[in-house]
């Protein structure tokens, strides 16, 4: 059975991030507008102490109808490989076809603050998955597999979701790492990239808002490896970055604009792309999906 048979989300999806932090009642609605919206998936991220990845999906897949949710991703220093197999396969037993199961690595800064040593990712995920491995299936058999991808950026990680998942979940990144990771994966395995966007022609007011967004990101020494991979210098790097990294990152402008960029992570050999719309609030990001959906939904 194909990755394509268990779970269908068409071309593009949402990730949301700071859904995450809002009450029960708000996420539910918000998912509820994103199917509406014709968007085939809803992700977020997590932050262990901060939010239950399986937890607040339940709650998005109870109330949609066949939105798919995805985890983007879940924390492997957050639960124990066997709880994460057995929440995964709680979930695709409830609801066939309708969730995605990301894992990650996550930042030192974010495990080291939590008691825990952050050290040897690569080998921490190949560990996490052999020990997913042998956990057998608490699931009925008859439930399908749920689809597992990886937060992979480099070669190494990119090669290990390829030969132990269906795929890989990438981040912050242009359409030009797509093609390269689509390279590493090969041609059969699930690529979903993540595109932040500003729906806004001006371009100081965009990327102030874009900048919010690279501020954080760039603090993080995954992102930066990866960035200058791609050849990015250090003064593109320095604070929340140039002109040039954000243009790369964020995509603005009008909705043909961002649509565009979308459709370039597509041609660059994404399976679904996971659009972000950035804003100060919910309502803003959801205003910018409405915006978007009729020229990327379909």
């Amino acid at each position: 059975m194909t990755v394509a048979d268990r779970v269908a989300m068409g071309p593009v999806g949402v990730w949301l991030g700071a859904l995450q932090r809002e009450p029960a009642q708000i996420q539910r609605t918000v998912a509820r507008r994103v199917e509406e919206l014709g968007y085939g998936s809803l992700w977020e991220g997590e932050v262990v102490g901060r939010n239950d990845v399986f937890a607040q999906e339940a709650a998005w897949l109870s109330a949609t109808s066949r939105l798919v949710a995805g985890a983007g991703i879940a924390n492997i220093w957050a639960r124990h490989p066997a709880t994460a197999k057995a929440a995964a396969g709680a979930l695709g037993d409830a609801w066939p076809g309708r969730f995605v199961l990301g894992l990650g690595v996550s930042h030192a800064a974010a495990i080291d603050r939590t008691g825990m040593t952050y050290d040897r990712p690569l080998e921490r995920m190949r560990d996490y998955l052999d020990d997913m491995d042998k956990t057998p299936a608490a699931m009925p058999d008859t439930a399908p597999d749920v689809p597992v991808v990886l937060a992979a950026l480099r070669p190494r990680m990119l090669r290990l979701a390829r030969d132990r998942t269906d795929g890989a979940h990438t981040y912050f990144v242009p359409p030009e790492h797509t093609a390269l990771a689509r390279e590493d994966l090969g041609p059969d395995r699930l690529l979903i990239p993540e595109q932040a966007v500003v729906v806004d022609t001006d371009p100081e007011t965009a990327r102030a808002t874009a900048r919010q967004h690279t501020a954080f990101y760039l603090g993080l020494p995954n992102y930066v490896n990866n960035l200058e991979r791609l050849g990015f210098s250090d003064d593109d790097l320095a604070g929340t970055g140039s002109d040039r990294l954000v243009d790369a990152i964020v995509a603005w402008g009008d909705e043909s604009t961002v649509a565009a960029r979308i459709h370039e992570h597509h041609a660059a050999g994404a399976d679904h792309v996971l659009i972000q719309p950035l804003a100060a609030d919910i309502d803003g990001a959801v205003r910018q999906l409405e915006t978007l959906a009729p020229l990327v939904s379909g």
